[in-house]
């Protein structure tokens, strides 16, 4: 589980606060919704994502909850995942964007209530657990493997390129959501934070920290909770440019149609290429032991304080108010 969280204090802070912003213009003149009919600037019909055309070959998916800096709830979640599979199944997109409305990328998984929140109820499950309604550790269990782990593993594993397009802030689950992408191209104000151990739990469920910083950094900054700049994730390899914050969406579109040039089944083999020789070091356990300590970490904090992450560590938007002296 993520949350808004802050990051250490000596390192640029990260702001993940909701509060009304005014999104930014897209740089692309072309909206679809879901069923791929083109509307020009039309808002999709999705909830909270936008889903562009900038070019037949290429979609671009956007983020669109700015008030709440694209912070990620139940709904965005199978928001993205429709669009991710539309793309897929569209044989004429050949690269898929993934960007953010407003000031940040993202801030997170939306911790807050709302009015969609049941796993496994208010939408279908795609993975492989059920349990949602079971109590205590097994309907956790099943809910974690849906919606974080197994939905993040289906992204990275989508049959197309995809360019994560990060701008602002990327915290916590934002980092999952670039994480799952084949690239990412970051603007040079870009700031990464996984803030969680401050909220008793062992880093977010998609933990590849270890394979997209290398193990002493990914101790640093879990250990720390310090938030690293875009330049720094490119000297580590975790982002592969880092451009102008102005000329982000262009530069983003560039490397897209670049790529777009090429035989879609050559992207695709060489896509999986490289996704196999990762998985034969050893990452797809990697992650799955370390997603089994965060629900031990979740076991531990529901003992300690009554609720599954630390208290003291939750941004204050999500913390709950302390129940009245009787």
């Amino acid at each position: 589980m993520t949350a808004t969280s802050i990051c250490a204090p000596h390192r640029q802070p990260i702001d993940a606060s909701p509060l009304p912003i005014t999104g930014q213009h897209s740089q692309l003149n072309e909206t679809i919704r879901p069923n791929g009919n083109a509307r020009g600037n039309a808002m999709s019909s999705f909830e909270t994502i936008l889903v562009e055309r900038p070019e037949p070959a290429i979609a671009r998916v956007v983020m669109n909850r700015p008030d709440a800096r694209n912070a990620q709830n139940l709904q965005m979640t199978y928001d993205l995942n429709a669009a991710f599979d539309a793309a897929v199944q569209d044989d004429t997109v050949k690269v898929i964007i993934l960007a953010g409305n407003g000031p940040h990328f993202s801030s997170g998984h939306d911790l807050r209530p709302g009015g969609k929140n049941e796993a496994g109820v208010d939408f279908p499950p795609i993975g492989n657990w059920g349990g949602f309604a079971e109590a205590n550790a097994h309907g956790r269990f099943a809910r974690e493997q849906e919606i974080y782990l197994q939905i993040t593993r289906r992204w990275r594993n989508l049959a197309k390129p995809v360019i994560a397009e990060v701008h602002g802030k990327c915290i916590a689950g934002g980092l999952m959501l670039a994480w799952a992408c084949d690239l990412i191209v970051a603007s040079d104000d870009a700031q990464f934070c996984d803030p969680v151990v401050a909220m008793g739990v062992c880093g977010v469920e998609w933990f590849v920290h270890p394979w997209e910083l290398g193990p002493r950094k990914a101790k640093e900054f879990l250990f720390t909770a310090d938030s690293w700049s875009a330049q720094e994730a490119h000297q580590l390899g975790m982002v592969n440019q880092v451009v102008p914050r102005a000329e982000l969406s262009s530069r983003v579109l560039e490397l897209a149609r670049r790529i777009a040039s090429k035989p879609s089944f050559a992207l695709k083999l060489t896509k999986e290429a490289v996704n196999r020789s990762v998985d034969v070091m050893g990452q797809p356990a990697a992650i799955d032991q370390a997603f089994a300590l965060h629900q031990l970490c979740h076991a531990h904090n529901l003992q300690e304080f009554g609720m599954i992450v630390d208290p003291s560590g939750l941004h204050p938007s999500v913390r709950k108010p302390p129940a009245a002296a009787e």
